[in-house]
C-alpha cells in the first residue's frame, strides 16, 4: 500500500483504521483488538485513528490493553488521537453540559491521559477535535507547540475546521498544522465545492476523511448512488464499500479515508479499494449520482 508523507519523518498509510467504535464491540479483549490491528498490518494499513472521547473516553484504554499484551505492535503503527471535547460521561461525568476546551491546561492533561491510557511514549499526531468558538488561539497554539517541543507529540493538526478556523490557529503557532480531518463521502461531498478541499489541496496538506461510507448509509440505503456503486463494484470484483473509498482515493487532493468497523472480515477487505479502476468518467458517474443530476 502506498503511503502519504505527513512530515519529514512521519507518513500515514493511504487508508487509516478508525477506532471510534472499538469500545462498542461485544469483544473488547486484547486478543481481539490485536487481531484487528494485525488484519490491518497484513494489508499495509499502519495508521490507527483514535480520540479521547471515543467509547465514552474508553477506546484509548481498550487499545492500550491490547498494546500492553502485544508490545511489538507499537513500533509497527502510527497513532492519531484527538482532544477538546468535554462530554458528561466517563472521566468527565461531573460535567453539567457538553462543551469544547482548547485551553492549555486541558490540552496538556488530555495528552498525558492519552499517553497513559494507550501505554505509549509519544502520540504521532494530535488533532483538535472540533473548532472551539471560545478558542484563545494564542493559548491553544502555544499549547500545541509545547506538546511537540516536549517530545510527547510528533505532529499536530485539526479536525472539522473551516479554513478561517485553520488560519486563525496557525497564525499563533510555530509548528505547522499537518492535516484537517473532515467529513467526506458520496453523501457528504460539499467539501469538494465549498473550499474545504481546495484550501488544503492548494497547500499540499493531506486530508483525512471521516465517515467515508456516510456513517453506513451508503451501504444500507437505496437509490441511484447505491445502484451506481453496485454496478462499478461488480465490474471490479469488489463490494460497494471499496468503490466508495476508491472514489476518495482517486482525488488529487491526497485524501486519506478513515475506515471504522469492528467486523474482522470487513477489516481484511479494506484494501480492496485499491483494486478499483476509478478513472475520470467513473468518478463523475458516482458524483453525478450523488448530486442527483449531471454536472452543469
Amino acid at each position: 500500500m502506498n503511503r502519504t508523507q505527513i512530515t519529514d519523518d512521519l507518513s500515514f498509510s493511504r487508508i487509516v483504521y478508525g477506532m471510534w467504535r472499538l469500545g462498542d464491540d461485544t469483544d473488547t479483549s486484547p486478543a481481539h483488538v490485536q487481531a484487528k490491528i494485525e488484519a490491518c498490518l497484513e494489508q499495509g494499513i499502519t495508521t490507527m485513528d483514535q480520540a479521547d472521547i471515543y467509547g465514552g473516553y474508553e477506546a484509548e484504554e481498550v487499545l492500550g490493553k491490547a498494546l500492553a499484551t502485544a508490545p511489538h505492535l507499537k513500533d509497527k503503527i502510527e497513532i492519531v488521537t484527538k482532544c477538546d471535547i468535554v462530554a458528561p460521561m466517563g472521566r468527565y461525568s461531573d460535567a453539567t453540559i457538553k462543551y469544547y476546551d482548547t485551553s492549555r491546561a486541558h490540552i496538556i492533561a488530555s495528552v498525558d491521559h492519552s499517553l497513559r491510557l494507550m501505554g505509549i511514549d509519544k502520540i504521532d499526531t494530535l488533532l483538535i477535535h472540533r473548532p472551539d468558538p471560545m478558542m484563545n488561539h494564542h493559548e491553544t497554539g502555544a499549547a500545541l507547540d509545547e506538546v511537540v517541543a516536549s517530545g510527547k507529540v510528533r505532529s499536530v493538526g485539526v479536525s472539522n475546521f473551516k479554513l478561517h478556523d485553520w488560519t486563525l490557529l496557525q497564525s499563533a503557532m510555530k509548528t505547522k498544522l499537518i492535516t484537517n480531518q473532515i467529513e467526506l463521502s458520496l453523501t457528504a461531498h460539499e467539501g469538494f465545492t465549498n473550499g474545504d478541499v481546495a484550501y488544503l489541496q492548494e497547500r499540499n496538506i493531506p486530508i483525512m476523511a471521516w465517515s467515508p461510507l456516510g456513517g453506513g448509509g451508503l451501504m444500507t440505503g437505496t437509490g441511484e448512488v447505491q445502484d451506481t456503486m453496485s454496478k462499478i463494484a461488480t465490474k471490479n470484483g469488489v463490494d460497494a464499500a471499496a468503490v466508495a473509498v476508491a472514489w476518495l482515493l482517486a482525488h488529487p487532493a491526497n485524501i486519506i479515508p478513515v475506515m471504522g468497523t469492528n467486523n474482522l472480515n470487513r477489516i481484511k477487505a479494506l484494501s480492496d479499494a485499491l483494486k478499483v479502476n476509478m478513472d475520470r468518467p467513473t468518478w463523475f458517474e458516482l458524483y453525478s449520482a450523488a448530486l442527483g443530476q449531471e454536472v452543469p
